[in-house]
């Protein structure tokens, strides 16, 4: 969907000109009232569930969640994914061309906030007649972006559904983007954010920014089950070769992901969306009280964490529920004992499944409930 109407940024810029890559599951009922909107993580994009015709290995990022028959019920639930701007996967981006020069933005693509990507998911919105979302879910950054929703724009969501995330990073948090960050920034092939117009990729600032950011991902739990001490090759097991080649199972897992990630994702990109992450904290303008921030929301609220998640822990959580406790707010909070760290947000867990399951039972009901009346 193209935009020409400038979109005003928190930093003082705008963008001009500017296109949003969506895709919609399901059918939009006559009042419109059973439209879901599901916010990306950091890697993520609008192709949220299924697969693209004749090509394998394309399913969605969220495919376990949403779908015919799936907790997020696409046989009753419009839903939208909109991929953030200054991703690289469709919307404008670094990539794209800026015109005011007709040369790739680079790295002068303005700095975007999560509260920069709600605003244009409600121009979105506003497109497609939706006034009001029967909720707005994400996990990680997307579930930023969804407390951002309850905040920024109350009347237009009944539901906000935030998973595995927080209302602002901590210090570790910050310092963790920042190294990634300055991976690639010291690549050679970065160029200053102008590498497209080179002919080249900052490949190995991108290998390690994933490096790092995957480790963050994980439990030590789930990594000692996964590969522990192995060796890469079993014939060697306790024989060390005393070099610095790939001898540890861990290692070569993080060389693969860091490898595939760079052949797919923009550096630019990669500088953006934590620099997002890095800058959300909606408290900040009320003196760091949360519950003051959260004192203009409406909706009902569903929050997950998850035990070993240390990037996003369940304290996170809690203090979003404790803020909206504060307010009166209806809040749902399930912690759940689950050993795969961050990425147990995505992942197939029957105890998750069923409770967003169980939620969006109630989200229907409440539809079903307008409706009559």
């Amino acid at each position: 969907m193209h935009f020409a109407q400038p979109l005003p940024l928190q930093s003082g810029a705008s963008l001009h000109d500017y296109m949003l890559m969506y895709e919609t599951y399901g059918t939009l009922n006559a009042d419109k009232s059973n439209a879901v909107l599901v916010c990306h993580a950091l890697n993520a994009s609008h192709h949220v569930a299924g697969e693209y015709e004749g090509q394998p290995k394309s399913q969605g990022w969220w495919d376990n969640m949403v779908g015919p028959g799936k907790p997020l019920d696409t046989d009753r639930f419009f839903v939208i994914g909109i991929n953030n701007l200054g991703s690289c996967f469709g919307s404008t981006g670094p990539m794209h061309a800026n015109p005011a020069t007709g040369k790739p933005y680079g790295a002068a693509f303005p700095v975007v906030t999560v509260e920069d990507w709600v605003h244009a998911q409600a121009r979105l919105a506003d497109q497609l007649g939706i006034t009001q979302f029967a909720a707005v879910m994400g996990g990680s950054l997307g579930g930023m972006q969804a407390l951002a929703w309850s905040i920024m724009y109350p009347d237009r969501l009944r539901h906000c559904v935030v998973i595995a995330s927080t209302a602002k990073l901590s210090a570790q948090n910050i310092a963790f983007n920042d190294v990634a960050r300055q991976a690639i920034l010291s690549d050679p092939d970065y160029r200053g954010g102008d590498f497209y117009e080179h002919g080249v990729v900052p490949k190995n600032g991108l290998r390690v920014a994933r490096m790092v950011g995957h480790i963050t991902y994980l439990s030590d739990d789930d990594m000692a089950e996964k590969f522990g001490r192995k060796l890469r090759d079993a014939a060697e097991a306790g024989d060390y070769k005393f070099g610095f080649g790939v001898d540890f199972e861990i290692e070569s897992y993080l060389r693969y992901q860091g490898d595939k990630f760079s052949e797919y994702f923009d550096a630019n990109t990669y500088l953006l969306i934590t620099k997002a992450l890095d800058y959300f904290d909606p408290a900040r303008t009320h003196g760091g009280d949360l519950a003051k921030t959260l004192c203009g929301t409406k909706a009902k609220f569903f929050l997950a964490s998850f035990t070993t998640d240390w990037r996003f822990s369940p304290e996170r959580s809690q203090e979003i529920v404790k803020a909206l406790i504060c307010n009166r707010r209806q809040v749902t909070y399930a912690e759940i004992d689950a050993p795969h760290g961050h990425d147990a947000f995505l992942l197939e867990d029957p105890r998750y499944m069923n409770l967003v399951r169980a939620y969006y039972d109630q989200v229907w009901n409440d539809i079903n409930k307008k409706a009559a009346a």
